[in-house]
């Protein structure tokens, strides 16, 4: 979550040779109709409230129709514009897509097969250092990485899924983590469980959380040597989310958004078979697809009773919530054996979204976690007392009890539909953890609850002080809460999306007290990475955005990353010959630079709430997309363009750009309509480029309104837009202009092809000679799978993938390779070359950053 104080090319082709002489499936689903009406741009005509993304990010959220705003909002459009660039101009994909592309991608021919990829973030990403003005030091997080989405525990032995960086193993209580996961089809990972019976381990690919920068993945595997080895558990499960699994008399039930299926837990072979999908969907809503966000076996019942949740976090009309509720099944879940319970006491049918169940190991008692679908915010805490899923069901805390219990958070569970669990200690009933926003436990059964990890930031402890020398909190954990597991030894653990953290049993009824375990992971998620010279001469400083985890800075003589910036990072730009200058962005082309490292920073944004233009006849820009665009001119590191509804030009200002008040050295030079948006720029000179797209709705497709993309440009003295009938109707991910040459420009392309997604024509990656005249398709042998980033340099063509990095030598465009080996299969996000061109910096969105050595010729 955010505080608040959070705000949200290059050279010449050198090495001609190098590169070339080298060589001798989730389903992704966008949630663009249903988020519109959460997203804070809109709410001036949803809710009468404008949008003030200066505001405390929860502090404006309200309940009904309008939905949330604030930081709720912020994961919305995050989720609906990722997964738009892997859907548009459609809203899902054949998993069948992504097994398909990693497999091509495996099979590419390598260059500098004997050079590895090496992990840049090699060192712990440390949230708290008082030197940096607006980092969240004085939060207590400690040591972060990136979300994690499950947990699970065999004895001591723990393993961790996370939202894009596969599978974790610790045998260590996380002093060690060892990744188990890299070279799967898909590391979004939404559940991970072991069954008792053999110690097998299952994963479920697919983010659960209804958020989706964690997209949805390629089906369920399955370990019998602690994850070594992994094979695809079972046929005909494509196209889900996970959010839990498990086992129950000889069988195993994975909980998906598309009903519960279960399949035979001994074996990894056969189809799945769905038991359990209420909605029949007529429609064919991508969003009424029968969620299942919870299934439980009742324990004593050897199997035979199983209690389930359909429960779609949203919904206006009773079509939309018809079928939410609890079900259950006393006749070994089979398929027509479910009934719906008739919910009574405290609980009732209308109010039951997202839900999270538990059990008590006598099976006296029920427990459950639920958020209300019309307020899109959490309902309550419930138990039934007597272990019945039709209860009485008894409130045991609403968010009025957990505010007074210590929670910090703005809106207690405002965020109910993304993050939630309740978890009950096996070796006692009565002890319970409940994770929102903030985290909970109780002693007593629910009567009293204590916030042990509230926001510290946010709070009004006397422990608390923005002065380093009177802060005495204890740690805390990062917010947003996931899941929890329990060890054999009484050890707690907790997944937030900052990672993951422990507490000993001997903490129990005590505030903080947890153990950061994340100085061992890499799972961070960037969307955007750039280095520059460190002026002593010991190396580059290591610029990069993140989901959730600020902007980190990594100089080479410290011992560990920091978080000079809060919030949410996206791109950056960094000077090359000096990395202490750079510009950063939160949400929506909140732009800020700093010229001392991120020791202090200025808020240079031309948005509507930092530039309050006089003039009638000058804009300010309210449109800009969650993640905006935002880059260096290739020819002149002082030269910046940015895009939202506008194209801007900060006129060669440099690091004297400024922006404030009524004025700004950003200038518009380009307006794109109303109800579109800028997705790529780039610039030479006076030349730019700027790729777009709308909707009607904003970028993300199924609104109501056709899905367009385009490019438009001034090459050649006017702003016009591109006329080429071969270039196809998806998300121009990124542009990338030669700096020998401004009329020569590629243009990178997401989603899939034609042949996954109807109208999505065919190619990725697009060539022009002509300042976008003429377009070739240069995709030649490249995987149909989103190109996520380009870049002309080190004598190539370079593009990352979903799938990893490939190149291609710029006189035979179409043959293309992976580079070097060992880089996990994670989304690549951003592509970087160094300053001196040494080395490729590649940023992932899950497996954090890396870096590819130029092979260095024979002497």
């Amino acid at each position: 979550m955010s505080s608040p104080h959070r705000k949200r090319r290059r050279r010449r082709l050198v090495m001609a040779a190098a590169l070339p002489a080298l060589l001798v499936a989730a389903t992704v689903t966008a949630y663009g109709p249903d988020l519109d009406r959460f997203f804070d741009h809109d709410r001036a005509a949803a809710c009468g409230a404008p949008h003030d993304p200066d505001a405390d990010r929860d502090a404006d959220a309200k309940p009904g129709n309008c939905g949330p705003s604030g930081e709720s909002a912020d994961i919305l459009a995050a989720s609906a514009q990722f997964n738009a660039t892997r859907t548009a101009p459609g809203t899902n994909v054949s998993s069948q897509a992504v097994v398909a592309a990693a497999a091509d991608t495996a099979a590419m021919p390598v260059a500098g097969a004997g050079t590895a990829w090496a992990q840049k973030n090699d060192r712990p990403y440390q949230s708290q250092n008082s030197a940096y003005a607006q980092g969240p030091w004085w939060a207590g997080h400690d040591v972060v990485s990136g979300r994690a989405t499950s947990l699970a525990a065999d004895g001591t032995t723990v393993y961790l899924g996370t939202a894009g960086g596969g599978v974790w193993k610790t045998a260590d209580q996380g002093q060690t983590w060892t990744p188990l996961f890299d070279n799967q089809p898909s590391l979004a990972i939404g559940a991970v469980a072991v069954n008792p019976a053999d110690h097998s381990v299952w994963v479920g690919t697919g983010e659960g959380n209804s958020n989706s920068d964690g997209i949805s993945g390629t089906g369920v595997y399955r370990s019998t040597d602690g994850g070594q080895t992994w094979a695809q558990a079972g046929t005909g499960l494509t196209n889900t989310l996970v959010t839990h699994i498990e086992f129950a008399g000889g069988k195993v039930y994975v909980a998906t958004n598309q009903g519960l299926v279960r399949h035979d837990a001994t074996t990894a072979d056969g189809a799945w078979e769905t038991v359990l999908k209420p909605d029949p969907n007529p429609g064919n809503s991508p969003y009424r697809t029968s969620w299942i966000t919870d299934v439980r076996v009742q324990p004593g019942s050897n199997g035979q009773s199983l209690v389930a949740v359909l429960g779609w976090r949203g919904g206006t009309t009773a079509d939309d919530l018809a079928y939410n509720g609890v079900y259950y099944s006393t006749a070994n879940g089979d398929s027509g054996t479910w009934n719906k319970a008739a919910v009574s006491g405290d609980l009732t049918q209308s109010q039951i979204g997202r839900t999270s169940l538990a059990f008590a190991s006598d099976a006296s008692k029920l427990y459950a976690v639920v958020e209300d679908p019309t307020s899109v915010q959490l309902a309550g805490v419930y138990a039934s007392n007597n272990g019945d899923p039709n209860g009485p069901w008894t409130r045991l805390a609403d968010a009025t009890a957990l505010k007074n219990a210590g929670a910090t958070a703005g809106t207690v569970g405002g965020q109910a539909w993304y993050d939630e669990y309740v978890a009950v200690d096996p070796a006692d009933d009565t002890h319970l953890y409940v994770g929102l926003e903030d985290l909970y436990e109780t002693s007593d059964s629910g009567a009293t609850w204590t916030a042990i990890g509230p926001y510290w930031w946010n709070n009004t402890y006397s422990c608390f002080s923005y002065d380093p020398n009177q802060y005495s909190c204890p740690n805390t954990t990062h917010p947003d809460h996931h899941a929890a597991v329990v060890a054999s030894d009484g050890t707690a653990y907790f997944g937030s999306d900052g990672g993951v953290y422990s507490r000993a049993a001997a903490t129990r009824g005590q505030v903080g007290g947890f153990t950061s375990l994340n100085s061992g992971l890499r799972t961070l998620q960037y969307y955007g990475g750039q280095t520059g010279k460190d002026t002593t001469g010991a190396g580059d400083i290591f610029w990069g955005g993140l989901q959730d985890n600020g902007y980190s800075v990594s100089n080479p003589s410290d011992p560990a990353m920091y978080e000079p910036k809060g919030g949410d990072g996206f791109g950056v730009i960094v000077a090359p010959q000096d990395g202490r200058y750079a510009v950063a962005e939160y949400t929506n082309l909140a732009l800020a630079k700093t010229l001392d490292g991120g020791h202090s920073w200025y808020n240079i944004s031309p948005n509507c709430t930092n530039f309050k233009p006089t003039s009638t006849g000058t804009p300010c820009e309210k449109d800009g997309r969650f993640v905006a665009p935002f880059g260096a001119d290739v020819a002149n590191v002082q030269h910046w363009v940015a895009g939202g509804r506008y194209v801007w030009d900060n006129q060669g200002k440099g690091w004297s750009t400024a922006c404030s008040g009524a004025t700004c050295d950003w200038q518009p030079v380009f307006d794109l309509g109303a109800g579109n948006a800028t997705t790529a720029v780039a610039a030479n000179g006076q030349t730019l480029y700027a790729g777009w797209c709308g909707t009607g709705n904003g970028c993300n497709p199924g609104g109501g309104s056709p899905f367009v993309s385009g490019i438009a440009t001034n090459y050649g003295g006017g702003w016009h837009q591109v006329k080429a009938p071969n270039l196809p109707n998806r998300v121009v991910t990124a542009l990338s202009v030669d700096p020998a040459d401004a009329s020569h420009v590629i243009a990178a392309y997401g989603s899939y092809s034609r042949h996954w997604i109807d109208g999505a024509g065919v190619g990725h990656v697009f060539e022009s000679h002509d300042g976008g005249a003429t377009w070739t398709d240069i995709s030649g042998n490249l995987p149909d799978a989103p190109v996520n980033a380009v870049k002309i340099g080190l004598g190539s063509l370079i593009v990352g993938t979903d799938n990893g990095v490939l190149a291609a030598s710029p006189s035979t465009p179409n043959s293309w390779y992976r580079l070097g080996t060992g880089l996990p299969n994670a989304p690549v996000s951003d592509l970087a070359i160094a300053p001196d061109s040494s080395y490729l910096l590649v940023s992932t969105h899950g497996r954090g950053a890396w870096t590819w050595a130029l092979p260095q010729p024979a002497a």
